[in-house]
């Protein structure tokens, strides 16, 4: 099995150029960015002017503050969607219909 190394270098105005290691010409790669993992937070701050610009500050800033990203639902939201689709099938607790709302007017106005 043969390896190949790669260079990443910036290219003037934003973006990415790769080049397989003594080759001359680049190759541009769609997912070039994905390897810089910190890139996206160069500059950020916060609205209160703290300095976020690393993903550990980012994750540090968030625990003292008490807050979260929407990844860490994932697993609540997946259960909370399992949970609706057996309440609109009638299980798990049943789904209320039309009918069964003007049933119970029905029976509450003695008709």
């Amino acid at each position: 099995m043969t390896r190949t190394t790669y260079v990443y270098r910036n290219r003037e105005g934003g973006g990415v150029d790769v080049f397989e290691k003594g080759h001359e010409s680049p190759r541009v790669h769609a997912d070039a960015g994905a390897l810089w993992g910190d890139r996206g937070y160069d500059g950020m701050r916060t609205t209160d002017g703290v300095d976020i610009g690393s993903r550990s500050k980012h994750r540090e800033y968030m625990r003292r503050h008490g807050l979260t990203t929407a990844d860490d639902y994932t697993d609540t939201w997946a259960k909370a969607e399992a949970a609706r689709t057996l309440y609109r099938q009638g299980k798990g607790g049943g789904a209320i219909t039309r009918d069964d709302i003007a049933e119970t007017i029905a029976r509450m106005q003695g008709t």
